[in-house]
């Protein structure tokens, strides 16, 4: 089935990490909270949160309310340079296991009003509403009290007919907000829309596109399909003809089992242990911390641990290691590929680093066999010493 014949839903819930925080800390809420930090900690008896301007390290935000946004924070951000935009936000530690519970709880009800699922991770899914009995207002209205009185939060949603049209739409009215487009609505609530708002067109895509004045959805629609092929590839450049019409025919995919996440950086030049040991133990704990926040938004842990290692002369090595115990933690991440490494000879230099998490498991099976785990020491620097 296809075209306007289908109803495909986007349900994003909003601000999902933070939302959770605030159900145990309802005081903090119409403030700017960011949730993220290794060593952030929620406060004892009668203590003042701690605030963000008094936060040293290198953690990244993983996530912040509205009121943090609206000041420039956002996920993914280091937290010294959050601090200098919301330096009295309130900064709280993250709960992986609690995000994963209400995840589960969310999901469960959701699919008692609609059962076509796809699951996107741990705060948004798509589903496929074109058989489900009612309106698309009515049947909208009924997943976010489904989703209310399972969680006591709140979630946005796009109705439209596919996945790449109900992604864009259940951002254009968050928080709580709902929006149902067709086809005929693309030049005036699409098209205005920059390119990235796109899902597919990442930061590099839309600065080449800008790079030829082809700034928003509506003006790379107009662009001539041939001009995109030639200039950025016969599959991306059909690809980005057909999604800035809105034609999307991807089916739901309803069983996702990831077997690995990694995350890997090719260097600006070429790295050596020694001489560059600073440089690469932020790099390596950079790594770790996006990998956990991979993990923690598709509520998963990791079973085993590798690094990915690429030398001067473009010759690629992995070691991998199976855990005791899953891990999801940035330091414990950190801890594993840092054992990983010391199984490899670093005369050469380096120009590229991956961290992998394999042997997937969710959050909530693993949980009681993480906690066994001993706390992971202070991160350290990337100390050419442990490597031999």
């Amino acid at each position: 089935m296809s075209g306007e014949a289908r109803r495909i839903a986007h349900l994003d819930m909003d601000a999902f990490f933070a939302s959770v925080e605030l159900l145990e800390h309802p005081e903090l809420r119409g403030l700017p909270v960011v949730v993220g930090g290794r060593r952030a900690g929620a406060p004892g008896p009668g203590q003042p949160y701690p605030k963000l301007k008094d936060y040293v390290g290198r953690g990244v935000a993983t996530t912040a309310t509205y009121e943090a946004r609206a000041l420039g924070v956002h996920s993914g951000m280091g937290l010294m340079k959050a601090a200098v935009l919301a330096p009295e936000a309130i900064l709280l530690p993250a709960h992986f296991e609690a995000y994963a519970r209400v995840s589960r709880a969310f999901k469960a009800a959701v699919a008692e009003v609609a059962p076509l699922i796809e699951d996107r991770g741990i705060d948004e899914i798509y589903l496929d509403l074109t058989e489900v009995p009612g309106g698309s207002r009515e049947l909208a209205l009924r997943l976010k009290e489904a989703v209310r009185q399972a969680t006591a939060l709140t979630c946005s949603i796009g109705i439209t007919p596919n996945k790449l049209l109900s992604k864009v739409a259940s951002e254009l009215d968050k928080p709580d907000g709902i929006t149902i487009l067709g086809f005929g609505d693309l030049p005036a609530r699409i098209w205005p829309l920059p390119c990235r708002a796109l899902n597919g067109i990442g930061p590099k895509a839309a600065a080449k596109l800008e790079g030829f004045h082809l700034r928003t959805i509506g003006e790379l629609a107009q662009a001539d399909p041939a001009w995109l092929v030639e200039h950025f590839g016969r599959s991306y450049g059909a690809w980005l003809h057909e999604a800035a019409h809105g034609r999307d025919e991807r089916p739901l995919t309803l069983s996702r089992e990831p077997k690995s996440i990694s995350r890997e950086t090719t260097f600006e030049r070429d790295l050596h242990v020694k001489a560059d040991r600073a440089a690469l133990s932020k790099i390596l704990l950079d790594l770790c911390e996006r990998l956990a926040q991979d993990l923690a938004r598709k509520g998963l842990m990791a079973g085993s641990l590798g690094i990915k290692l690429r030398f001067e002369d473009f010759q690629t090595v992995t070691r991998d290691q199976t855990l005791p115990a899953p891990i999801a933690r940035a330091d414990q991440l950190r801890e594993a590929a840092r054992a990983c490494l010391k199984r490899v000879d670093l005369e050469r230099r380096l120009r590229l680093m991956g961290v992998r998490a394999g042997a997937l498991v969710p959050a909530d099976q693993a949980a009681s066999g993480a906690a066994r785990l001993a706390e992971a020491p202070p991160p350290g620097l990337f100390d050419p010493s442990d490597l031999a």
